[in-house]
């Protein structure tokens, strides 16, 4: 479903400048026929093509280092950032200052609808790599007036010691890092006392928008809100959680122009229906995407916030489109795995491998619990899904732990 014609205006100037000035966007409009500035979102989808990941990463390659998807000349950017690699070939993206400030301010007001106020003590829990990562979430809490701490270069029982000697109030990470920081203040036998975070912001893994690991982050943590956000270093920050509904994203509808399409056939679907999220940057034009397939699956409505309509994302991100698995003809999503953990065996990590056996996928389960945990997981998953997985219990501190998004599955 393509989303209202509010942000045409701003898309018209995009198209206008992009066309003319950005390389990369000026071959592959010109190589499909693809000219003048669309009257209507029906009309820009119509005619304007689809953008890939696949795509930007050969302009890469054929434009070493940086590409040609650059609107502006090169010595006017200052940033560069990359992208995590979990899902392909790495892809390095500049930023003018321009429209690093633009997406600071989608930040800024992430961090508003999250409660974070200037006075506030952050923690940035994350290795500050080459990625984009919580880096906006950065400057946007400095902005603010709040008083950040950065994470980066530190082991996880030097930013438990950060955390509560400093009274910090917020805690930015992914989920999966908040479950493992949570379990490190207690294994350092830290003062649970003197920990006085009462909101997590959490982005990176699904978890922030599942009923189970929301659940299980705020019992870890005291009762404090989570908050859940998603965002791309290829677009920036895209949603915020809607503050009557925890489990819905909202578009930051002003910087977006948003469309949900079937996976397949490439067709916009119903209201309601699960489906790709595909996003085109209005304002960030140092480097935009132009109908950018996210692989993101997301199930939209439309509705009232503030008394404005708006753009929610039902159960926040389902999943991604390269990550469903079929097993024995059930379609499995990881997030939907993690759900069931989480609701039998709480904050333990756990690991899933995928193999082929006679020509069939299998999964099977390595969890850090016990035996009776193990069997009434099986059993759940049973129940649920129809499917028989196989849970194996392994001792405490066997598997891998992240300070980023966690990489739980493997291939066989």
């Amino acid at each position: 479903m393509p989303m209202d014609a509010a942000s045409l205006p701003a898309l018209q100037v995009l198209l206008s400048e992009v066309s003319t000035r950005n390389p990369f966007y000026g071959r592959k409009l010109a190589a499909v026929g693809c000219s003048g500035i669309p009257a209507s979102p029906d009309d820009f989808i119509r005619r304007f093509p689809f953008t890939t990941k696949a795509e930007l990463v050969a302009d890469q390659l054929a434009h070493p280092p940086f590409g040609s998807n650059l609107t502006f000349p090169l010595p006017t950017y200052t940033r560069c950032h990359q992208t995590s690699g979990t899902t392909g070939e790495p892809l390095r993206w500049l930023d003018t200052p321009d429209s690093w400030n633009v997406m600071v301010r989608d930040w800024t007001e992430v961090l508003r609808r999250a409660g974070v106020v200037s006075g506030d003590r952050v923690l940035f829990a994350f290795s500050f790599g080459p990625f984009l990562g919580f880096w906006l979430a950065f400057d946007a809490a400095q902005a603010l007036g709040c008083l950040c701490f950065a994470g980066g270069g530190m082991s996880s029982a030097q930013r438990a010691r950060v955390l509560v000697e400093n009274g910090c109030s917020v805690l930015c990470c992914t989920p999966t890092y908040a479950l493992h920081l949570a379990e490190v203040l207690q294994r350092e036998k830290l003062d649970a006392s003197r920990c006085r975070v009462r909101t997590l912001v959490v982005a990176g893994e699904p978890g922030g928008s599942l009923p189970a690991t929301r659940q299980r982050l705020s019992e870890a943590w005291n009762g404090a809100r989570i908050f859940d956000h998603h965002g791309m270093t290829e677009v920036g920050p895209v949603t915020y959680e809607h503050p009557q509904h925890p489990y819905h994203l909202v578009l930051l509808r002003h910087s977006f122009f948003a469309e949900v399409i079937h996976p397949v056939t490439t067709e916009s679907v119903l209201p309601g229906e699960p489906g790709e999220l595909v996003l085109t940057t209005l304002l960030r034009t140092a480097s935009p995407v132009i109908r950018y397939r996210t692989g993101d699956l997301v199930m939209c409505t439309s509705e009232r916030l503030h008394g404005d309509a708006e753009t929610v994302f039902q159960g926040g991100i389902m999943g991604r489109v390269d990550d469903m698995r079929i097993i024995r003809g059930v379609n499995i999503y990881p997030s939907a795995i993690e759900e069931h953990i989480r609701a039998v065996i709480g904050s333990a990590e756990y690991r899933v491998t995928c193999s082929r056996a006679h020509a069939l996928h299998e999964l099977s389960i390595e969890v850090e619990a016990g035996s009776s945990d193990a069997r009434r997981l099986e059993e759940r998953l049973q129940t649920n899904l129809a499917l028989r997985v196989p849970v194996t219990p392994v001792s405490l501190g066997s598997l891998p732990r992240f300070d980023l998004k966690a990489r739980r599955w493997r291939n066989l």
